[in-house]
């Protein structure tokens, strides 16, 4: 599950910066947490790349990964399973996570 690319429904009472709209969004929590839910990270067709916002691939669109946005989701508003991530692209969405939630995980 962790480097799938789902369609997600839109956030309600969406409120300042917070995305709105249904998007895909990247499963990025561990298949060993086997939970009723996941954590999500939103795409965005319009937000420029960032060292924190990886460009990724999706079917034949390109699109960037908002891990500054991170969500849960219960597994039942998941839909539609639309691909999975590339190595390289799941390396880059972790590089961002690092980054953005001030983890070194490279050096234990």
């Amino acid at each position: 599950m962790r480097g799938d690319v789902f369609e997600v429904p839109a956030l309600r009472r969406a409120v300042g910066h917070e995305q709105r709209g249904p998007r895909l969004g990247v499963v990025v929590q561990s298949d060993d947490l086997p939970l009723s839910t996941v954590l999500l990270a939103p795409t965005s067709r319009s937000a420029p790349p960032r060292s924190f916002r990886p460009l990724i691939q999706v079917g034949r669109e390109r699109t960037c990964v908002l891990v500054e946005h991170l969500r849960t989701v219960d597994v039942s508003r998941l839909g539609r399973l639309v691909g999975h991530l590339d190595r390289d692209d799941l390396e880059a969405v972790d590089d961002a996570l690092e980054l953005v939630l001030a983890l070194d995980l490279r050096h234990r």
